[in-house]
C-alpha cells in the first residue's frame, strides 16, 4: 500500500475510492461502472479521435502496488510519478478476427485438413460476431444528430480560403457531452440544445451507445474511443457525477499539480498514446494553467485498410489544380464496379473500409466551391441520406433512396494526400449558442463539486486533426482538448471520377456517423 499512499496524497476523496483506483484494475467484457476521481478553477476542454492502421490496445493503465510508468515524464525516481491513475475505465474485450490464412495456409489439397479448417473458422467467426453484436445498441441515428453534424460542419469547416481544414465532429460531440454532465442551469441546457437532446439522461444513454456502437478491437479493424479526466490535486469534488462520466463516457481519471511541466507532458504523452503520435507537434503546444481544475480529453483511433487496396504500379504524378495555382502529385488509380452520386452540384464515390466504414469522396462541380456546397446544406443533406432507402412493406419496394445514384464503372483517380488543422473551437460554439461555459460571470458548474470560491468557466477548447491515405489505407488523429446548373446523369455503362480540384471528404464508422469530414484544398499539405 505505499504506492497507493504515494499516488493520493493531496487527493481529499473517500478512502475506499483510493484503495480502489490503486488496486489492479480487473477488466471486464461489459462493465458500465468504474470508480472516478475530479477536482478543478478553469476549465480546460480537450479532446481527440485517430483513424489509423496501427496498434490496438485501450487507454494507458496505472493501478495497482505496481502502477507501471508514470503518465509523462520527469520523474526523479521509479516510485515518484507526475501523474497518478485515480480511476480507469474498463474496456470491452472482443475475440480477434479469423484471418482466412491462420486457418487455410499450407492445405493444399488434404480434403480432411480442409474440412476441419471449415469447421475452426466457422467457429472462430461466430464468436467473433458474437462479440461485436454484443456491443451494438441497435440504435438508429437517422435524425438524431442532424442539426449538430449538419451545423457545426458548416461552422469549421468553411472558410478555409487556400488551406486544408479537417474536422471531428463525433469526437466534438462526445467532449461536449461529458462538459454537460459537470453543468447546469442554461450552461447545460445550451449544449442540450445543440446536441439535439431534451435532457441529461437521454444524453447519457446517447453518449454510451455512440461509444459502443463505434468501438471494435479485434485485430483487424479497431474504433477505439478513450476519454480522461485530469484533475488538480489537493481538491474535493461530487463523486456521484465523476462516477457517472466513469459510467457512461468510459473516462478514467488522473491527478497531478496542474501548471507543472511534468503533468502537461502527461497529458501530452497521454494524447499521443492515443493518436499514435500523429498529432505529436500540436499536442507539444498544450498546457494547463496553475488556475486549471480540470481538463476533459476525449480521443477516438480508428484503424481500417481499403476493401480493395490500390494497386502501387498504377500510382503516377498528375496535376492537381489547387485554389492558389496548379501543383504536381501522385495519384493513385483505380476501376472498381459501385456505385456513383450525384446532386444538383456534386457528384460523389464511396470507398470501403474491411471490416465495415467508409471514406466519401464528394466533388463539386467546376465552378462551384467546397464552401458553397457546405454552406448550401447539400453536402450534409447527402452524407446523412439514406443511400438505399426504406423497405415499404405495402409497396414491396424500397422507398426514400437517394435519387441521383447509378451502378456503374467507375474509374477513379484520386491524390494520396495527408492534410492536417489545428482550430480554436471556443468562437465557433458561441456562434452555434454555447456562450454561458466560457463566461466567469453567468457559467454553472455546480454538478462537478468542486472545493473552490472562484467561479468556473472554460478557457480553452482546442481541436487538431490530421488525415493521411495511400494505397493500402487511411491514417488520421484528431484532438479536441471538445457545374453550377447540376450534375448531368452519367453514361450508361462507366464515368471517369478525378479527383483532381478541392474535394470534401468524410470518413463513417460502424455507425455510419462521421468520424471525420475534411477540406482538401491543397493536397500535398
Amino acid at each position: 500500500m505505499k504506492r497507493y499512499k504515494q499516488a493520493n496524497e493531496g487527493i481529499h476523496a473517500p478512502e475506499e475510492v483510493k484503495e480502489n483506483a490503486a488496486r489492479p484494475s480487473q477488466k471486464r467484457s461489459h462493465a458500465r461502472w468504474m470508480g472516478a476521481v475530479a477536482a478543478v478553477l478553469a476549465v480546460a476542454i480537450i479532446g481527440g479521435i485517430a483513424l489509423w492502421p496501427g496498434r490496438t490496445g485501450g487507454p494507458a493503465v496505472l493501478s495497482g502496488d505496481n502502477p507501471g510508468p508514470p503518465i509523462g515524464r520527469g520523474a526523479e525516481r521509479p516510485e515518484t510519478y507526475s501523474a497518478h491513475a485515480l480511476s480507469l475505465a474498463a474496456w470491452p474485450e472482443m475475440r480477434p478476427y479469423p484471418q482466412y490464412e491462420d486457418y487455410y495456409s499450407g492445405l493444399g489439397d488434404d480434403d480432411d485438413a480442409r474440412r476441419k479448417a471449415d469447421d475452426a473458422y466457422s467457429e472462430a467467426w461466430d464468436a467473433w460476431w458474437e462479440d461485436r453484436q454484443a456491443l451494438r445498441s441497435d440504435t438508429d441515428y437517422t435524425g438524431l444528430m442532424d442539426g449538430f453534424l449538419s451545423r457545426s460542419t458548416a461552422q469549421f469547416l468553411t472558410g478555409a480560403g487556400e488551406d486544408n481544414r479537417v474536422y471531428s465532429p463525433l469526437n466534438v460531440y462526445m467532449a461536449l457531452s461529458m462538459l454537460a454532465e459537470i453543468t447546469d442551469g442554461d450552461s447545460r441546457q445550451q449544449i442540450l440544445d445543440l446536441l439535439q437532446v431534451e435532457s441529461i439522461e437521454v444524453l447519457r444513454e446517447r453518449a454510451f451507445d455512440l461509444w459502443r456502437d463505434n468501438y471494435q478491437d479485434d485485430g483487424s479493424t479497431a474504433s477505439l474511443l478513450a476519454n480522461s479526466l485530469w484533475l488538480r490535486d489537493g481538491m474535493t469534488y461530487s463523486q456521484e457525477t465523476l462516477d457517472r462520466l466513469a459510467a457512461d463516457y468510459y473516462a478514467s481519471s488522473f491527478s497531478g499539480k496542474m501548471g507543472s511541466e511534468e503533468y502537461d507532458q502527461a497529458l501530452r504523452d497521454w494524447l499521443n498514446e492515443q493518436t499514435r503520435g500523429l498529432l505529436a507537434e500540436q499536442a507539444g503546444g498544450l498546457s494547463m494553467d496553475p488556475d486549471t481544475v480540470l481538463a476533459l480529453a476525449s480521443t477516438i483511433y480508428f484503424k481500417a485498410a481499403w476493401s480493395d487496396e490500390f494497386n502501387e504500379s498504377l500510382t503516377g504524378t498528375d496535376t492537381f489544380h489547387a485554389l492558389s495555382g496548379d501543383v504536381d502529385t501522385e495519384f493513385m488509380r483505380q476501376t472498381l464496379q459501385g456505385t456513383y452520386y450525384w446532386g444538383e452540384h456534386f457528384a460523389a464515390v464511396q470507398l470501403h473500409f474491411q471490416q465495415g466504414g467508409s471514406m466519401w469522396l464528394i466533388l463539386p462541380d467546376e465552378g462551384y466551391s467546397v464552401d458553397e456546397l457546405l454552406e448550401s446544406g447539400e453536402a450534409m443533406e447527402f452524407l446523412l441520406a439514406s443511400k438505399y432507402g426504406e423497405w415499404d412493406e405495402k409497396a414491396q419496394a424500397y422507398v426514400g433512396a437517394w435519387p441521383g445514384q447509378k451502378h456503374l464503372s467507375i474509374h477513379l483517380s484520386m491524390p494520396k494526400f495527408d492534410v492536417s488543422d489545428h482550430l480554436d473551437l471556443i468562437e465557433g460554439l458561441m456562434s452555434l449558442g454555447v456562450t454561458d461555459v466560457f463566461d466567469a460571470g453567468v457559467s454553472d458548474f455546480g454538478p462537478l463539486g468542486a472545493s473552490t470560491d472562484v467561479s468556473l468557466y472554460v478557457s480553452q477548447a482546442k481541436h487538431a486533426a490530421r488525415v493521411t491515405i495511400d494505397e493500402e489505407g487511411c491514417e488520421a488523429a484528431a484532438y479536441t482538448v471538445m457545374v453550377t446548373e447540376g450534375a448531368a446523369m452519367p453514361p450508361d455503362e462507366e464515368v471517369d471520377f478525378t479527383l483532381d480540384r478541392p474535394f470534401l471528404f468524410a470518413i463513417t464508422g460502424n455507425s455510419d456517423l462521421p468520424l471525420f469530414l475534411g477540406v482538401v484544398n491543397q493536397p500535398n499539405g
